[in-house]
């Protein structure tokens, strides 16, 4: 899935003057596709994590594996870390599948603490 299918009032529109929107809804990007620069699938955009004080993106979670929801692997992947691709509407992340598979992730009944100074390091 990509954000333009996900922007159904055309508020992401692009204005023809650059490659893509430089204001995007959150909405816009949840679900959206992730792939490495050698054209493997790692999953898709599952949350986007806000930090309240400072308003700015944290990080994206990337959803790895299973089927509707069931199996699956998540991912903090730092949001600096992801590259849009205009061309194709998805992200880039520089990571081998092999990397996320041997990953120890987490699950959406065990999500990180993130006020705990060991897990951000990780991240």
């Amino acid at each position: 899935m990509s954000y333009e299918d996900n922007d159904t009032d055309e508020i992401n529109k692009n204005s023809g003057d650059g490659p893509g929107s430089q204001l995007m809804g959150i909405n816009t990007l949840i679900g959206n596709d992730v792939y490495n620069q050698i054209e493997e699938d790692l999953g898709d955009i599952k949350e986007i994590m806000l930090d309240m004080e400072s308003g700015k993106i944290v990080y994206a979670v990337l959803s790895y594996g299973g089927i509707l929801g069931i199996g699956e692997k998540l991912f903090a992947v730092p949001w600096g870390a992801l590259t849009l691709d205009t061309t194709n509407k998805r992200f880039i992340l520089n990571v081998e599948k092999d990397q996320l598979e041997n990953a120890p992730g987490f699950d959406k009944d065990n999500w990180p603490d993130v006020a705990d100074p060991a897990w951000k390091n990780e991240v």
